[in-house]
C-alpha cells in the first residue's frame, strides 16, 4: 500500500462500463483519490465520544498502512450510526481493499441513508450486480435513471449475462419496461440486447441493434452489432459499419481494434496491418499492438518487417518468449539456422517453451549434429526437472524421425529407468520398437498401457492397426480398433485404422466408406494411401491416382505413400 495513502481522501474510480464499455474491472490506483464525501470530522456533533474515538483511531491506522483496523472501525461505526459520510467513507475502504462483502453493506447503508444521493444509489446498484443480487440492482439503477443520473445498466446486465434462464428473463422483462419509457437510452438497448444475446437469440438482439436510429448509435452498441453478425457467420457485413463507427470516431481505440481484428478474420491482412499501423501510432508504448504486428507480418510473409518488430519487443523486455520464438520462425524461414537456434534457445518459459524445443531438434539433426541435441537436452532436463518427462518424448521423437532409431531407443530406456511407468513413454517406446521392427516389444508396452487404462483408446488403436498391418491376428485388430471407435468415433486416424482392418478382412466396401469417411475429416497422406489402395483394388484406379497426387502437394516425403505407390503401381506396369 501506498505510504501516502489518506482516509481522509480516500476514493475510488468505480468499476463498470464507462460509456458503455464492456470493461467491468475495477481501478486499481493506491494513490489518494479526492472523495466528494463529507468528512466525519464535519459531523462531530452528532457522534458519541466512542464513535469519535474509533474513528480517530482509524484515520491514525490508515496513516501507519494498518487498513485492516482501518476497515474494521470504519464498518462498525457506519452500521452503529447510519451515518451517510461515514458510510461511504467505509465503502471506500472495503473496495480500495478488496473486501466484497463489507463494500456491499457499506454501499448499501450509505444508499438507504442518503436516498437522494446518485452516486450512492448507483454505487448500491453495481454491488447488488456483483451479489447476483439483480432485482435489487435493478430497482436502485432504475431510481438513477428516473432522477437523469448516469446509469450503469450495461455493467447490470453484463454481470447477469451468466446467471440462470430465470433470472436473465426477469431482466429482461425488466428492461422491457424501460424501453418503453426510454426507446433510445442506449444503455438500455445495449442491456437487452445482451441478455437476448446470452439466450441464444442472437438475431433478436441484433435486430433491435439495427432498429435503432443511426443518430442515436454509440460506439459500444457498434462493438455488440458486429460481434453478433460474426456469431451468425455475416463478418463481412460487419465491416462497413465498423468503418461508419470509425468515421465519427477516429481516435477511438475499441473500434479501429475490433475493425482490424474483423479485416484479420475475413484474411484481409493488408488492410488489418495498415489499421495495426495507425493503432501504433496512436499508441506507440502499447506492445500488444507491436505484438499483433509481428504476427500479421509473418502471415504476409513480410519476414524482415515481422523481424524488426520482434526484436523491437526485445529489446523493450515485452513479450520476450513469445518474441524469440516467433523470430526464431522468422530466422528459419530466412535460412538463417544459426539465429534460428539462438533464438529458439533464448525461450526459457511460458507456453512457447516446449515449441521452441520441437524446433530445435529439428533444426540440429537436419544438420547432424546428433551429438550438440543430446547435450542440448540433458541441459534442459537439468534446468527444467518439471519438464523432463515431455523433453524427454520431444527428443526421442526427433531422433526417431531423423533416423537416429537406435539412439532414440536408448534415450527411451534411459527415460524409463527414471519414470518406470508414464504411459507417454511406454507408447514412445513402442513406436520406436515399431521403427526397429520389435513387434513383441511394442506389444507388450501397449498391453502394460491397457492394464492401467483398459479405455486408453490411442494404445487400442496402434496395438489393432500393428496388429492388422503386420500380423494375421486381423479379429483381435478389429476388436481392438472397434473398441477405439467405440470410444473416439470422430477420431480421423482410428477411423483409418479400422477401414484398413476390414481391408485386411477383404471387405472392401466397408473399407472404403471408413476410408473416405477418414479422408474427408483428415486428409493425412497415410489415409490417402490406404484408401487410394482400397480403391485401386476395387479398380477405381484414377481416382486413386487422383487421391494420391492431391496427398503428395502437400506430403511428398510421406513413406507410407510413397511404398504404396510404388508397389501398387510398379505391379501394374
Amino acid at each position: 500500500m501506498n505510504k501516502y495513502f489518506s482516509l481522509i481522501s480516500i476514493g475510488l474510480i468505480l468499476s463498470g462500463c464507462q460509456a458503455l464499455s464492456p470493461s467491468t474491472e475495477p481501478a486499481a490506483d493506491s494513490t489518494a483519490v479526492t472523495s466528494t464525501a463529507q468528512s466525519p470530522a464535519d459531523n462531530t456533533a452528532q457522534f458519541t465520544p466512542e464513535t469519535l474515538v474509533s474513528l480517530l483511531t482509524a484515520e491514525i491506522a490508515g496513516q501507519r498502512d494498518r487498513f485492516d483496523i482501518a476497515s474494521d472501525n470504519y464498518i462498525e461505526q457506519a452500521q452503529r450510526t447510519g451515518d451517510p459520510s461515514v458510510a461511504e467513507r467505509a465503502f471506500r475502504i472495503a473496495e480500495y481493499l478488496g473486501e466484497e462483502q463489507r463494500a456491499l453493506t457499506s454501499a448499501l447503508i450509505w444508499a438507504n441513508a442518503a436516498p437522494d444521493n446518485l452516486e450512492a444509489q448507483r454505487v448500491a446498484a453495481i454491488k447488488l450486480a456483483q451479489a447476483k443480487r439483480y432485482e435489487e440492482a435493478m430497482q436502485r439503477m432504475e431510481s438513477v435513471l428516473q432522477a437523469k443520473g448516469d446509469t450503469q445498466f450495461d455493467f447490470l446486465a453484463l454481470s447477469a449475462a451468466q446467471s440462470d434462464r430465470k433470472t436473465r428473463h426477469a431482466l429482461l422483462q425488466s428492461f422491457d419496461r424501460l424501453l418503453s419509457k426510454h426507446p433510445h437510452n442506449q444503455q438500455l438497448v445495449f442491456s437487452k440486447a445482451i441478455l437476448l444475446s446470452e439466450d441464444d437469440r442472437i438475431a433478436e438482439a441484433l435486430q433491435l441493434l439495427e432498429d435503432q436510429p443511426r443518430k442515436y448509435t454509440v460506439v459500444a452498441t457498434v462493438l455488440l452489432r458486429a460481434r453478433l453478425l460474426n456469431q451468425l457467420d455475416r463478418g463481412e457485413e460487419a465491416l462497413p459499419i465498423l468503418r461508419n463507427a470509425l468515421k465519427h470516431n477516429p481516435d477511438d481505440q475499441r473500434l479501429r481494434i475490433t475493425y482490424a481484428r474483423q479485416l484479420i478474420e475475413l484474411n484481409r491482412l493488408e488492410e488489418a496491418r495498415a489499421e495495426f499501423l495507425e493503432l501504433l501510432q496512436q499508441s506507440p508504448e502499447d506492445d500488444d499492438l507491436r505484438f499483433s504486428l509481428a504476427l500479421i507480418n509473418m502471415d504476409l510473409e513480410a519476414w524482415s518487417e515481422a523481424q524488426v518488430y520482434l526484436e523491437d519487443l526485445i529489446e523493450r523486455d515485452s513479450y520476450s518468449d513469445a518474441a524469440q520464438y516467433n523470430l526464431g520462425r522468422v530466422f528459419e524461414e530466412l535460412q538463417d539456422t544459426e539465429q534460428a537456434l539462438v533464438a529458439y534457445k533464448a525461450v526459457e518459459s511460458g507456453n512457447n517453451y516446449l515449441a521452441a524445443q520441437q524446433r530445435i531438434v529439428a533444426l540440429l539433426l537436419s544438420n547432424g549434429q546428433l551429438k550438440d541435441t543430446s547435450t542440448h537436452f540433458e541441459m534442459q532436463r537439468l534446468l527444467n526437472d518439471d519438464l523432463a518427462i515431455q523433453l524427454y518424448l520431444i527428443e526421442v521423437e526427433g531422433l526417431s524421425t531423423y533416423d537416429q532409431v537406435e539412439t532414440a531407443w536408448l534415450r527411451i530406456n534411459q527415460a524409463l529407468k527414471h519414470y518406470s511407468d508414464d504411459p507417454s513413454l511406454l507408447y514412445t517406446r513402442a513406436m520406436v520398437a515399431d521403427k526397429r521392427n520389435d513387434l513383441a516389444q511394442l506389444e507388450d508396452d501397449l498391453r502394460l498401457i491397457l492394464r492401467e487404462n483398459p479405455n486408453n483408446a490411442m494404445a487400442l488403436n496402434a496395438l489393432g492397426y500393428t496388429l492388422a498391418d503386420r500380423t494375421d491376428r486381423l479379429d483381435e485388430a478389429r476388436q481392438l480398433i472397434e473398441q477405439a471407435h467405440t470410444l473416439e468415433p470422430d477420431d480421423a486416424a482410428i477411423t483409418d485404422s479400422l477401414g484398413w482392418v476390414y481391408y485386411r478382412l477383404g471387405n472392401l466396401a466397408t473399407a472404403e466408406r471408413l476410408l473416405r469417411e477418414a479422408f474427408s475429416a483428415y486428409p493425412d497422406a497415410e489415409i490417402a494411401a490406404h484408401l487410394g489402395e482400397v480403391l485401386w483394388q476395387q479398380g477405381k484406379r484414377a481416382e486413386a491416382l487422383r487421391i494420391w497426387k492431391q496427398a503428395l502437394k502437400t506430403q511428398p516425403n510421406n513413406s507410407v505413400l510413397s511404398e504404396t505407390m510404388q508397389r501398387l503401381t510398379d505391379k501394374e506396369l
